[in-house]
């Protein structure tokens, strides 16, 4: 069973009530873009499954079952729903790393928000592709008790055949001359609801998933979603209990022309991401 397929299931698992996504055809051509935008429909299989990668911590858990924290209020500037600038606040910023994660957020809303954050970063990132990194990015981002089991069905699912069906091999890597993207980029986050030891925190995202360079066939597309995910504070930092995701608030497309793709490949090799800290 692929991701994509595993995805396609969620949405019944356990009337969780998360949405249901159905994976597109593939798109052609050896441009990121073109003058005529395509439907809605028919985003490309790699865009979705790239995308999907953050959902496939949600499948494991679903499954498992689980209540929902427990709501408690606390100051006023810390309300759930109660709009906040992504700015600095004070608190002192991350300072420690796990490999490439931070950590050493901070126990309360504005470290849960952090967290949660980096952590959407990590697990929309190419790593995900290859077990080594992958295994990595899991135990650095998830609570200790659930990371065994997640581990093993994402390695089941990241199966030679899938990989290859994508365009990548089965050690997830990009053909010679091409370079793979994936990359989730947080707009804004909110915390749901909160409690000393746990919280529920939306991260709003645009993702770029595909393959960028001369003769590629997948090229690098744009999506919008929002990742919600249940925060266990274990460890000394929050780690992820759970997570599921929903499609958008997707703006309307503007009028920008696509770049070629070696344009694409080439912005990726040269722009770093970011460490999120609020």
């Amino acid at each position: 069973m692929s991701p994509g397929d595993e995805h396609d299931s969620f949405g019944g698992v356990g009337g969780s009530g998360q949405t249901r996504t159905r994976l597109p055809e593939g798109n052609s051509g050896d441009f990121h873009g073109s003058a005529r935008r395509p439907a809605r429909g028919s985003r490309s299989l790699l865009a979705v499954v790239g995308v999907v990668v953050l959902l496939v911590t949600a499948i494991a858990f679903a499954n498992r079952g689980g209540g929902e924290p427990a709501t408690t209020a606390g100051p006023t500037s810390d309300r759930p729903g109660r709009a906040t600038p992504t700015t600095a606040t004070g608190v002192r910023p991350v300072t420690g790393k796990n490999g490439q994660i931070p950590t050493g957020h901070t126990q309360n809303t504005q470290g849960a928000q952090s967290a949660a954050t980096n952590y959407a970063v990590a697990l929309g990132s190419v790593d995900m592709f290859q077990r080594g990194p992958r295994t990595d990015i899991v135990r650095a981002t998830h609570d200790p008790a659930v990371t065994d089991a997640l581990l093993k069905r994402l390695d089941a699912s990241y199966t030679a055949d899938f990989l290859t069906s994508i365009g990548l091999d089965a050690n997830g890597l990009a053909p010679s001359g091409l370079t793979f993207v994936s990359r989730t980029v947080p707009v804004g986050a909110k915390v749901r609801d909160h409690t000393a030891t746990t919280a529920t925190v939306d991260v709003w995202c645009t993702g770029l998933v595909g393959l960028a360079g001369t003769g590629s066939t997948k090229p690098v597309t744009s999506t919008w979603f929002t990742l919600t995910q249940k925060l266990t504070w274990v460890g000394g930092d929050w780690r992820i209990s759970s997570s599921s995701q929903t499609e958008g608030p997707t703006p309307v497309n503007g009028d920008n022309r696509a770049s070629v793709a070696d344009e694409i490949a080439e912005a990726v090799e040269e722009y770093g991401g970011f460490t999120y800290a609020r």
